[in-house]
Parts: C-alpha cells; structure tokens; sequence
C-alpha cells in the first residue's frame, strides 16, 4: 500500500520518514489552494501530482499508483482529501455535510444539530449587521475572523462598533491563508476561561486522543489573538477529562472518521466549546518531543492508524502520559520590520538553564513583519524541565531577549 498526502506541511512533513519504516511508501497531491506560506519537501515522495484535472483524474492517478489511504497533509489539503478518499473507496470521513470540516458557520451548525454545546456565531456580508448582533444579542467583546482560514489569520477581538467596522474591513479587503477572497466576515461570542487544544486521529470512527495542551494566548495591537505559549494537561487532570470527551462529541458531529483532528476548545462557566475543530494534525509539532516528554504524538498515532489498524485500536482512549513537562513558546517578534535572528542572537536563548529545541519558520536573515498571527511568527522554542520556576524564569528571560534585540540585529550584543 501507498498513502498519498495532500499539502504535506508543517507536521506532515514527518510522515513519509515514519511510514518508510513501515515499509509504505508516500505519494504527493497539491491541492487547489495549498498553503503559500511554505513549500513541501518533496524528497520523500516517489510521485508528486498536481490537482489541476480535478478529483476524477487524481484518483485515476492514485489508483494506479497503489494507493490506499490518503491524508490530509494541513487545513488546505482536507477538502481535496475528502473527495479523493471517497473517489478511491479507501477510508473516508462522513459526507453527509463535509464542509462542516472547513466552513466555520457550517461547523457551528453541525454541533447545533447534533446537540453538541456551541458558541453563538453568525455570518455577514454587512459590519453593521455584525454591530446590531453584538449590542443586540451576543453582547461586547466578540471575536471576528474569516469563514474558512487557519493559523489565527486575521482573528480580531472587538469591543465597539468602531473597532468590527474596521476588522470587517481589514478582512474583506484581504486575502485568507490561502489566497482565497474574503466574501463574508464570521463574528462569534467571545468565549471566557481557560482555552485548551486536543490532538487526535480517528480510525473507523474510533478515536484516541494524543494529546491534550491548555493554550495561553495574548492580544497584541489591533486587536489581533496571538498564540503566547501552550503546556501539556496531565491525563487525569479534571478539566482536561471534561475538554477531551466534550471532543469526541465534535468529532462524531463533524463526520470526522479517518483522519487527524485538531480541536480547540475553551472551557467556559457553561461547559466546554469548541472554538474550531481542524480535520487533521496539529501545526507546529516536533515527534521526538512529544516522545521524550509525553510517550505519544500526533504523527505517530496517524501512523499506526495507517500502517498497523489493529495496534491502533487496542491503545487506550486517551494514549498518552505526562512524563516530562515542556512548555511550548511561541516567538513574537515586536518590531514593525524585524530580521529572522541567526545563531549568535539565539545562543542567549540556547543558553537557557531548562532550554530543548527551536524551530524557525525562515532562514536567518529573512525579513519578517511585526507578530499577529501565525504566518508572522518567526518560529518556536521548546523550554523542558521538571522545576516549573526554572520553566517561568526562563520564558521571562526569552521575552526580555526577544524585546531587547533579538529580530534587530544592530542590536545584538557581541556577547550574544
């Protein structure tokens, strides 16, 4: 069997390697509208095809390549990946209602019908209709974003009328993430209490949860919703039993079978609600420290889901244990015009008593805009330490750095 991956990005680049030692090899589809953010490495791959003559004629290509199961690389790839599971006859989600999977209003309505708590949300063509629906029924603050983009692209918290009159018009005059016009503005409640994500993979409607991390985010000037940082939940933490299982209620209410899934989910006075839900792996991982410090991840769930279905299913609901406790700190640059930082304005950062890995979205040097979501985040760095002081000191010390000089290379100490 071959799988094929449609946009293998961001974790999915780890794949191809995983399922090699399972003796499967990887096929590469590029969606309509991939992800122009960042380029595939296609090296893994022994075929990559374009999606140019449309579902048909890619399964066509597929099936005589061999392949039997087919995942969605990152959020531009699930849609394809649906219709081309389902061309194929392989393992599919539902189909009842798969826009429910992308379509954020739609998602919203797959939960209210399947009785599944949800948060108050409408869509517009018209600010004003936005503004009357905030003072009228969803009361201030309310969250705007696009109907269908990911990595916080254009989320903005809003408190006036004046301040949704100028995020509608800053969205519907862009671009979402993958270059798709905004023709409709999302307005949503703003959800109050602790915001947690739950990182699963479904297997035949079978569920087994990787992962579950409480998120800390920050507003930033303009109103834009940034990740901070994010720390894993102990398996038997409370909350994060109630946050987990209110999951698998929305994975059943979106048809999501046979794939990942990324659920945000904030846990407010009246339960858990989901904020979105993403059918596939979650952004910005690295395997070996889900490994080290939790004993599972996402990709390698995805794979024994894949490559060895029956070891997939006898694992526990929740497959996972708290073995270390790394924070996740997600870099944000200051600046208006910043520069990627190289290794000598890192090695303060690589110094760091608790410090474990950095992942950096460009090479050093590029230029990169002032932080407000997560296409302008230069990137991530991992702190692990079983001393939760030393964790805290040192992520005020990587913030201290990050405002002293760290994307403005004039600025580096020569003792940096």
């Amino acid at each position: 069997m071959r799988v094929a991956i449609v946009d293998a990005l961001s974790t999915s680049r780890y794949l191809p390697g995983e399922l090699r030692l399972h003796g499967i090899e990887c096929v590469h589809v590029r969606s309509p509208f991939p992800d122009p953010h960042f380029a595939p490495d296609l090296s893994e791959f022994v075929e990559c095809l374009g999606s140019d003559g449309g579902v048909e004629e890619t399964a066509a290509q597929l099936r005589r390549l061999g392949v039997g199961f087919v995942v969605a690389g990152t959020e531009s790839g699930v849609e394809f990946g649906d219709l081309l599971s389902v061309a194929l006859g392989t393992p599919a989600n539902g189909m009842e209602r798969p826009q429910a999977r992308r379509n954020k209003y739609e998602m919203v309505l797959a939960l209210r019908d399947a009785g599944v708590p949800h948060a108050a949300t409408i869509v517009s063509r018209d600010a004003g209709e936005i503004v009357a629906w905030a003072e009228d029924e969803a009361g201030w603050p309310i969250v705007l974003k696009p109907v269908a983009s990911a990595g916080t692209d254009h989320v903005v918290c809003c408190s006036s009328a004046a301040e949704v009159r100028s995020a509608y018009e800053l969205i519907v005059s862009a671009t979402d993430r993958f270059g798709l016009p905004n023709t409709v503005v999302l307005a949503q409640e703003f959800l109050e209490g602790a915001e947690y994500f739950v990182n699963t993979v479904s297997r035949d409607g079978r569920h087994r949860t990787a992962e579950v991390w409480r998120y800390y985010k920050r507003r930033v000037r303009g109103g834009y919703v940034i990740f901070d940082h994010h720390e894993p939940i102990d398996p038997d933490d409370p909350d994060g039993q109630r946050v987990e299982q209110y999951t698998r209620r929305v994975l059943d209410a979106l048809e999501i079978r046979n794939a990942a899934g990324h659920s945000e989910v904030m846990l407010t006075r009246r339960g858990p609600i989901l904020v979105e839900c993403g059918a596939r792996l979650g952004g910005g991982q690295v395997p070996e420290i889900n490994m080290r410090c939790l004993g599972m991840s996402q990709m390698h769930l995805q794979v024994l889901a894949i490559a060895k279905p029956d070891e997939f299913e006898r694992l526990p609901e929740v497959a996972y244990a708290l073995r270390e406790r790394p924070r996740h700190v997600s870099l944000i640059n200051p600046l208006e015009e910043g520069v990627v930082p190289g290794d000598e304005a890192l090695a303060a950062i690589r110094a760091l008593p608790s410090y474990a890995h950095t992942v950096m979205a460009h090479p050093a040097g590029s230029p990169i805009p002032r932080t407000i979501d997560v296409a302008t985040q230069p990137g991530f760095v991992y702190l692990i330490s079983e001393d939760r002081e030393q964790i805290l000191a040192d992520y005020r010390t990587l913030r201290e750095i990050e405002e002293d000089y760290l994307y403005d290379p004039g600025r580096v100490p020569a003792t940096a």
